[in-house]
């Protein structure tokens, strides 16, 4: 090539930047742990680097494009998640962009399912228990108890990726699944599932009938024992199913107050100030969380209560944070190496040059013929 490729990486994402190192490609990784600042990025992008590797702390909009246009080709997301990235001023620039889907979907579902537990077993509780050196005696059933998670009834919002898996874990646990989706319900997978727990049960391998299906919102969340939010953040406007706020007053208010809820989606998903008053008026038993209307999560935010602090766990945008899972090279089992992969084929024009045929390419309605 006449002039060498040029990479600006908005973190380091680890040994995978050595794949555009073997592509001969000039690359630069932003030192810093914390976000640059957008000036920065506009700079990089306005010198002419033709590779932007981004997170979701970047806003890429129009303004970014624009400092890139006619050099920028293609930004690579290290997220299966893209809200920072301005999907219509990508297709104006004609700029793909890719993100890393799947290869989370594992990691996120099993952590999801280890917040149930931490909630259901009042873990932090307990530690905090024997740390304060407040364990001065064993009881049956004080100073308190927590619940078993196997054969309680899970409410899984949001069957795509993620949520099967939670699925596929929480039905080895025995328990009752309701599922709802608004855009698409994944009859196949579930109907598997019933044969394999009626399977258990013939076996002996369970000792009660075990359901799963898709219902109503309504009836799942006020059945549900326990709450898995999985939908992807959709506002008004964007979707015929919007999801902001999908948990405000009035879906909490629909939850037992033995209820618990996780969300380890979208932030916004969840209204905040509702929740935060939902469970210090006990209209719910507990909640954990990975991410926030705002992140990282303010000084100020409701959910910091120490009122509340026993039933809210507060996690640091977490869930992927599985080391093969965040950072392998390889593009089948981490999203460094996925994140790579999808902006090497943009860069060396893989599948034909076509980038409506590029696997992690996410805005391909751009470049349809």
């Amino acid at each position: 090539m006449s002039q060498r490729i040029r990479v600006f990486a908005t973190c380091d994402i680890g040994d995978a930047v050595n794949l555009l190192h073997q592509q001969g490609y000039e690359l630069e990784v932003y030192p810093q742990p914390e976000a640059p600042p957008k000036s920065l990025i506009i700079e990089k992008v306005k010198s002419g680097v033709n590779g932007l590797i981004t997170t979701l702390r970047d806003p890429i909009d129009a303004e970014v494009f624009a400092a890139g246009e006619g050099t920028l080709k293609v930004v690579a997301q290290i997220a299966v998640g893209f809200d920072n990235i301005n999907r219509a001023d990508a297709n104006k620039y004609k700029v793909p962009f890719t993100h890393t889907a799947d290869v989370l979907t594992e990691a996120t579902a099993e952590f999801a399912f280890f917040l149930m537990g931490a909630l259901a077993r009042k873990l932090w509780s307990a530690e905090h228990l024997c740390r304060e050196n407040r364990w001065s005696y064993w009881h049956p059933y004080l100073p308190f108890l927590g619940d078993e998670v196997t054969g309680k009834t899970v409410a899984i919002i949001g069957t795509g990726r993620i949520g099967l898996a939670l699925i596929k874990k929480c039905a080895g646990f025995d328990m009752n699944i309701l599922c709802f989706d608004p855009a698409y319900e994944n009859h196949d997978y579930i109907q598997a599932i019933q044969e394999t727990n009626d399977l258990r049960y013939q076996k002996g391998i369970s000792r009660e009938q075990t359901s799963i299906r898709y219902t109503t919102l309504h009836e799942a969340l006020s059945t549900a024992d326990f709450i898995s939010l999985h939908v992807p953040l959709l506002r008004e406007g964007e979707s015929t199913t919007p999801t902001y706020h999908l948990i405000d007053e009035t879906t909490l208010r629909m939850m037992k107050p033995t209820a618990m809820i996780v969300n380890t989606s979208r932030g916004p998903v969840v209204d905040e100030t509702a929740l935060a008053r939902a469970l210090r008026e006990n209209w719910i038993a507990g909640a954990a969380l990975d991410v926030y209307e705002k992140e990282p999560l303010p000084a100020d935010s409701p959910l910091r209560d120490p009122a509340i602090a026993d039933r809210c766990r507060l996690l640091p945008h977490f869930a992927s944070a599985a080391r093969i899972t965040r950072l392998s090279p390889d593009p089948n089992k981490g999203m460094a190496g996925r994140c790579v992969q999808g902006l090497i084929d943009v860069l060396e024009g893989n599948y034909g040059g076509d980038v409506t045929k590029m696997p992690y390419v996410v805005n391909k309605e751009a470049f349809g013929k």
